[in-house]
């Protein structure tokens, strides 16, 4: 390997290389919108073909207005077009969607390096999307492997020796965010940035284990 990977590197890849590696692109012109579709695409003045591949993937409508679908994806994700885009697909016409199931890739490319490397490797795929309350896009975990998605601090003293009652950081979304700032958004084709120096114990967290449950969930 050109980079030679190190024990407890971490790996984050783009949603895309990883959605193009499982034949995730389909072909607008192959779409056949219903009823729903047609209802929905007027409604937000979207392609009907989108939409239909949009509802799809989702379980639920959470808003949508023109120029706006914003759903909960079948994986838990809240999101805009259910996280399928147009760009940077490789041909035009065609749109790509999210891995099947975006943890269960982070695990097998993470046996794949171990196998070669013979090193634990963490990964992490990372996708972007915005934010509630806040503008801009900013990387997300969407499929994690090795490092800990979440750090619990509660019970821990600061440095005035008062104790931590509610700290809990979303590592797995900090690790991506860091490494959506290398990988950049448009024609940078930088779609692998490696972490190294983070120190972590191999989790058994997966990128779902950042999903508020919806019970706790006090903005929708």
């Amino acid at each position: 390997m050109r980079f030679p990977l190190q024990q407890h590197d971490i790996v984050v890849l783009a949603q895309k290389v990883v959605s193009k590696s499982e034949d995730r692109i389909v072909d607008l012109a192959s779409v056949k919108p219903d009823a729903r579709a047609i209802e929905v695409a007027a409604k937000t003045e979207k392609d009907p073909r989108l939409v239909q591949l949009v509802l799809d993937e989702s379980s639920e409508i959470m808003r949508a207005r023109p120029g706006l679908l914003i759903t909960r994806h079948r994986l838990g994700f809240i999101m805009a077009n259910a996280g399928i885009d147009a760009s940077n697909v490789g041909r035009s016409g065609a749109v790509i969607l999210l891995p099947v199931n975006p943890d269960q890739s982070a695990r097998r490319i993470a046996g794949e390096l171990k196998r070669r490397t013979g090193h634990d490797i963490g990964v992490i795929i990372t996708d972007s999307w915005g934010r509630p309350w806040r503008l801009g896009t900013t990387g997300f975990a969407i499929g994690q492997s090795g490092p800990p998605a979440i750090r619990d601090m509660r019970g821990i003293a600061d440095m005035d020796g008062r104790i931590l009652e509610t700290s809990v950081i979303g590592t797995g979304d900090e690790l991506a965010a860091a490494a959506s700032l290398l990988m950049g958004q448009a024609a940078e084709a930088k779609p692998a940035i490696v972490i190294r120096g983070f120190a972590y114990e191999n989790s058994s967290d997966t990128a779902a284990t950042l999903i508020r449950p919806a019970e706790g969930d006090l903005f929708q």
